[in-house]
This record gives structure tokens, sequence and C-alpha cells, in this order.
């Protein structure tokens, strides 16, 4: 949504179920069979820390459970285990746990419904029995409560109980989005090749709308880009995606057109791989350009046009009025119906044809979502004629986005959204503008810092959050998953702790390449806003140890300057090795390819920092370092010529790597 450059969250009918399976005594199902080993890099094992009791410390899950309490010492996992299924385990849910055992080494899954009955008997040697389906199920609260589990006395919407001790482990969803995200938790659990942490927790979103909103300037993300997105977020417990690009032609300039038939065919299968990890696929169409609000054609063909994707299986709808002119009319007939264009008429105009929406096709279409709209005013908390019509004639179901107390605001607080609530009559929903690069000041920019400087209880004044990303598909994903795990858990939140969660997932759990992602992500930490301001530093882990080497080399002192070389020289090999490291660690193409600009500039800045430090140690030695001071400026004055790649991003320019940190370090050196 930025100018230079923005559903309901239970209404898409889900895949198929799995054929029911009775827990208590009854027919088995047939052996899984072998399972191959996973592939997926966030299906890689985690680590746990023995207490002083002898019991595991669970390990970090991601977003932070309302309630996890270690229940001992992990849980052995042997190479067979059984699984009993209930009917409100849909097939995905069902290959989540699937995925989730075979990572903890489980090569055999046998389902045997009559061997519930008698726990001490196993199938085929199995001895480990893993129970998922509906809290509601009374055989599935049984096995729950047996296993040390607790069943919450609400049942919010995508919660679920989970508790896994001695030889089961259960997963009871309070409805099937619970059942997902409890497999998804479950995958977050394996602590080795052969263990799952021993723990009981009961989970639940604080907030009914979370994920992105694919709504930027500048080139589009590719067809599969977006199919990895949404399976991306399914594993992050997101389950919400915002479809708007700016590109797409047919939601903007040409509003009125049908889909020629491959491009809906397009549609269709990002609506299918939606439902599939449980997200909801939310079509936003943006008229604006060219309405007539006082056309009844106009109004009918975005309600066919609205229909045309239902037909398709998408079950949240959008209306975005962002980025246009409301001060003058796309055709007479406006005049005449509403007067003088001027913020109070523009807000009679929408109110009408957002209600015709809201009443003539939502409410007609039972399993649709609530319509969602962003206004033209979509930022800040001054009341106005626009809002104050929009507050008045608005159908209360219409949920209204919001961008904070500007386009890209430094902060958020609670009295900022109850603010923003309050003018607009209703809860707000936030269109967060990060991590979006596509204004002028992140030119030659990743927005890679963590999701900060949003305070804690928002979820009493929002309805939800989407984040709006950047031209990078892939390197979005370390903000996406911050802001999903606040809006799942505000009160929990840890920007920091979430930050390392991301790059561990990017990084398969490998601790090297963990590092090396942390590393390249502080050189990516700068985030501005639309002014002179920045909300967040400029790589502040570098900053900290240039300027504590700075101090130390400043005093004069041989051996602080010696221990400080070492110190600085240390860091600056992980700088200088993080892009080989993370080309080699890092699974994912897309990521690759994304940062590939930014990954080779790293190499040479680097390599700079390292033969600056090379010309130091020559200093101390009584020799010039010149030489070595020379190189640091031409591998310094290459890295800065590297651009981003054409037609990748808007707007183009200049591969920024810690600037203002590292470059003034080098060039500052030698005259140190």
């Amino acid at each position: 949504m930025t100018p230079m450059s923005k559903s309901h969250p239970y209404c898409l009918p889900r895949v198929p179920r799995v054929p029911r399976l009775p827990l208590l005594g009854a027919v088995a199902l047939l052996a899984v069979g072998t399972l191959s080993a996973p592939t997926q890099a966030a299906e890689r094992p985690a680590t746990t820390t023995p207490s002083a009791t002898g019991a595991a410390t669970p390990p970090v899950v991601t977003p932070t459970p309302r309630s996890m309490k270690s229940a001992g010492r992990d849980i052995r996992v042997p190479a067979r285990v059984r699984l009993v299924l209930g009917d409100a385990v849909d097939t995905p849910s069902a290959a989540v746990i699937k995925r989730a055992l075979a990572a903890a080494g489980v090569r055999h899954i046998d389902t045997d419904a009559a061997a519930v009955a008698t726990p001490a008997s196993r199938t085929h040697g199995a001895e480990l029995t893993v129970v998922a389906g509906s809290v509601k199920d009374p055989e599935v609260v049984g096995a729950l409560r047996a296993a040390g589990g607790t069943v919450p006395g609400t049942l919010v919407a995508e919660g679920y109980s989970l508790a896994s001790r001695g030889d089961t482990i259960v997963l009871a969803g309070n409805d099937g989005d619970g059942i997902y995200y409890a497999a998804q938790t479950l995958r977050q659990l394996v602590t080795g090749k052969h263990s799952v942490a021993a723990v009981s927790i009961t989970d639940h979103p604080a907030m009914r709308l979370r994920g992105s909103i694919e709504g930027f300037y500048g080139a589009p993300w590719s067809h599969s880009d977006r199919l990895d997105q949404l399976a991306f977020y399914g594993e992050i417990k997101a389950n919400t995606y915002i479809y708007t690009p700016k590109d797409d032609t047919y939601l903007r300039e040409e509003w009125r057109e049908p889909y020629p038939a491959d491009k809906l065919a397009d549609l269709r299968e990002l609506i299918e791989q939606a439902t599939a990890h449980h997200v909801d696929f939310t079509y936003a169409l943006s008229p604006g350009l060219s309405v007539c609000y006082s056309d009844p054609a106009d109004v009918n063909a975005l309600k066919e046009k609205l229909g045309t994707l239902y037909e398709q299986g998408a079950r949240g709808f959008y209306v975005a009025l962002d980025d246009i002119s409301y001060t003058k009319w796309n055709c007479a007939a406006d005049q005449e119906k509403y007067g003088t264009p001027g913020r109070g008429s523009a807000g009679r105009a929408q109110a009408d044809l957002l209600n015709a929406v809201q009443h003539d096709f939502i409410d007609g279409h039972p399993d649709a979502g609530p319509l969602q709209f962003v206004p033209t005013e979509y930022s800040d908390t001054a009341d106005s004629a626009y809002k104050a019509v929009l507050r008045e004639q608005l159908d209360p179901k219409v949920v209204v986005q919001w961008t904070g107390t500007d386009v890209v605001p430094p902060s958020i607080s609670v009295a900022d959204a109850e603010a923003a609530s309050a003018v607009w009559g209703r809860k707000v929903f936030l269109w967060d503008n990060y991590p979006v690069n596509d204004y002028g000041q992140t030119a030659g920019r990743l927005l890679m810092a963590p999701y900060d400087k949003r305070e804690a209880g928002l979820h009493k004044a929002l309805s939800g959050i989407v984040l709006n990303p950047m031209n990078q598909a892939a390197p979005s994903k370390v903000a996406l998953f911050g802001g999903a795990s606040f809006a799942w858990n505000d009160k929990d939140y840890d920007p920091v702790r979430t930050w390392r969660a991301a790059a561990d997932y990017l990084a398969g759990g490998d601790r090297a390449t963990t590092r090396a992602l942390l590393a390249f992500f502080d050189t990516q930490h700068m985030a501005p806003t639309f002014g002179d301001t920045n909300w967040q530093p400029q790589a502040p882990e570098l900053a900290s140890r240039l300027a504590g080497f700075t101090t130390a080399w400043n005093s004069g002192s041989h051996v602080r300057r010696h221990t400080a070389l070492r110190e600085l020289g240390g860091y600056a090999d992980v700088l200088s090795r993080a892009p080989e490291q993370i080309r080699a660690g890092v699974r994912d193409p897309a990521f690759l390819a994304q940062t590939k600009p930014w990954l080779d500039a790293l190499d040479l800045w680097g390599g700079a920092l390292n033969a600056t430090l090379d010309g130091l140690r020559a200093q101390l030695h009584s020799e010039s370092g010149q030489a070595d001071f020379t190189e640091a400026a031409d591998l310094a004055k290459k890295a800065a010529a590297i651009t981003t790649i054409p037609g990748t991003t808007r707007p183009q320019g200049k591969i920024k790597v810690a600037d203002g940190v590292l470059d003034t370090f080098i060039e500052q050196a030698p005259t140190m």
C-alpha cells in the first residue's frame, strides 16, 4: 500500500477429511508402510537441555504457546508407532503428524484401533501411541487426560491441547484448524532422532486474522513464490493471505474484465494450496481508479467478479480503495447523486458500494467471511468527514483495515489502536507496512530486523494483523515469522527469540547456518519510515562490536588492542564466511536466489573488514599497513557497486550492507 509502492479465518471449506478411525475397539486401518526421511528443513530436530532434575527443558515453540509445561524426560520414539486418528483430522493434518514422526526416527506407522482398549498390547511391536482428534470427542479427551493434558474450559477457535508423556502423545484440537496447529507444534517438539519433548500444552490465538497481504508495488511474486508462501503460512500458524498484487491488471485497471482461463487456473491452484495449509485465501478487488459508485452496472460487475472467485473456492473477499483520489469523481452520475467531490461525499459513495457488496453478495453466501475493506484514509487516528460517514453508515460487519499512525509507522501502541478503533467504530485490522521495500528509503535494502515495536495487548483493539512483505518473497519470511507469532500471542512475544527461531527455521536447525544467517540479518537490520527517522537501527550487533573495538583501540594499551583485534577478528570471520555458509546450509533455492546480490556484497565487505584488521595488526608491529588498507578500500568499492537484480524490486538501487556502520569503520580505520 505504500503510495510509492495493502476473510474470515474460518470460512474456507477444508480439504476432504480422512475416514473416521474409531478410537476404542473397532476396525483397524491399513498400515501406512515405510516412511522416507523428511527433506524439508523445518522437519529437522530441535535440541533440549537437561535440567537439574533430569527433565528436559522444552524446545522453543513458535508461536509461543499460552501454556507449556514440561512433563519430565523426553519420550523415546521407536521405529514403529501406532497412530489413531479421529474423524476431525483432515489429510493435511495427518501428513504433518507423519512427517514429524519421521523426523523423530519413525519408519513404520500402524493404526490398530482394537489395541487402544488394551494399552499393554502393542501392534507389531509398536511402543508409542499417537492419538489425534477433536477435543469434543470423549475418547480423545480421555486419552488427553491420561497423558497428563488439560482440557480447556472455553474452546476458542483454532485452539488445541497437546500432551506427550510416557508411551502416549495426544493432539486434541478445538476444531479442524486446531488439530492442524497441534500437528505443527508436534513438529517442533522433536528433540532428536528418537525423542520428543514430554510436555503439556494448551494454546489458542489472540487475534482472529494473522498473515500477509501481497499489496506492494514493483516486481510481483511468482506463482511458485505464492505457492511456497502459502505452505509456509500453515507452518507458522498464519491463517490469512490477501491477494492484491498491484501488477494484476484484472484487480485494478481492468477490474471489470473476466480473468483469462490460464490466470483463473492459477488462482484456483492458489486457493487449493491455501486450503490445504489451513490458510484463507482472500481476494481483493481495487475498483477505485474508474468505478462509478452510482452505476448499478459497475456494482454488479464488482459482485460478478467476486462471484467468479467464489466459484474457484475463495471464501474471503475484500475491496481496496487505497491510493486513489477522492477529490474528483470518475463519472458525472456520482456528481449528481453525491454532490461535490470531497471527504464526506466520498464516504457516502464508498459506504453505498461496500454495503451493496456485503448485503447482496456476502450475506447471500453463508460460508463467505465478512467483507474486508481498506479505506482511502488508511493511516492516522484523526477523525474526518470521510471517517465519520463510514463510521455511521458502513455495515458493522465490514472489516476495516488501518496501517497505523502513519503509512510506515515507527511503532504501534495499544492506545494508537484503540484510537483507530474508536474513529472507525469497530476493531480495526492492521495492515502493517513491514517489511515492504517498495519506497525510496528502502532502495537497495532487504528489511530483515525482528518484527518489533508493536505493543503487547494489541489483540484487545485489533481484529488481526497482516504484514505487507518485500518484493523478495523468501527473505520476507523472517518478518512474517515474527508477525504471525505476535498475532498469535502478543502477550508472550519475544522479538529476539522469534528472530532467532526464524533463522533456525531457514537453516533447518543447523547451528553454523543459523549463526551465519543472524550475522547476515544484522547487516540488513535497518528499517526506515517515509521520513528521515529509522524505526530499526542498522547493524546493532556489528555496531556494538565496532564501538567496543574503537574504545579499546583508542585506549592506547598494547594489550587491549591485541585483545580487541582477536575478538573483532572472530566476528569478522563469521561475517566473511556467512555467505558461503548460507549458500551451503539454506535449502531454499528461492532464498538464495533472491538474496544473491546482498550475499555477494557481504562476501566483499567481509573481506574488506578482514583486510582492515590486517592493516591494524601491521600497525601494532610498527608497519604502515597501507597495502592492507588499500585492499580493503578496493573491496569496499567493488561491494558498493553491486546493484539489485534488474526487474526484481522497486526502486532499483545499489546494494546496502550495514551502511553507515561497516563502511564508515573501514574508511576511518587507517587514521585511528
